[in-house]
């Protein structure tokens, strides 16, 4: 069976918007965490804003990274958008945790869930995800949108954590299920 996994870049203090983290120097560290990713992806699962953002960014791009990237099938949760221009890509239809569960049925890669708060957010908190890989920038932000919002905890397992040299720290997580 495929894995959801849910990557973010990410504050020290939970906040998971990319324009309000600390800056850092992007480094060959960090290359191989996204070139890793990559690698082990069969899919992108995106909601409408990432998609658009993407979609308006990534066809233009070049080099192999770009290329793979482009290629990857790209699924998209969206009740507004009608037509999809960044191909490979599919509409999912119905409730989402449950479209998911059935894509995670299906053949190839694992599904990479990229930026997506909202997306993130309804996935983790209804439990199909695997995993949660998160770049911890060295800072916090003290506001913006959180990727684990307050009064919704979610039980993690740390898998692994890898430090770089810039202060960003690689981290990766499993959900853990709760008992009832």
């Amino acid at each position: 069976m495929r894995k959801l996994i849910v990557t973010e870049f990410i504050s020290v203090d939970g906040i998971a918007e990319v324009e309000k983290l600390p800056s850092v120097t992007w480094n060959d560290e960090m290359n191989r965490f996204k070139e890793d990713e990559l690698a082990d992806s069969g899919a992108m699962l995106l909601g409408r804003t990432t998609y658009e953002i993407f979609a308006g960014s990534w066809p233009t791009e070049t080099g192999d990274f770009a290329d793979r990237f482009n290629a990857l099938p790209k699924y998209v949760a969206s009740t507004s958008l009608k037509a999809l221009d960044w191909k490979p890509a599919e509409l999912l239809k119905g409730p989402l945790p449950e479209a998911v569960r059935t894509l995670k049925q299906g053949s190839g890669g694992n599904i990479y869930v990229h930026g997506s708060l909202s997306v993130a957010q309804e996935l983790l908190r209804h439990g199909p995800v695997d995993r949660v890989r998160l770049l911890s920038y060295p800072g916090t932000v003290g506001q913006g949108k959180p990727l684990f919002p307050a009064g919704e905890p979610v039980s993690l397992e740390l898998i692994s954590a890898t430090p770089f040299s810039n202060g960003v720290v690689a981290l990766e997580y499993a959900p853990v299920a709760t008992k009832s």
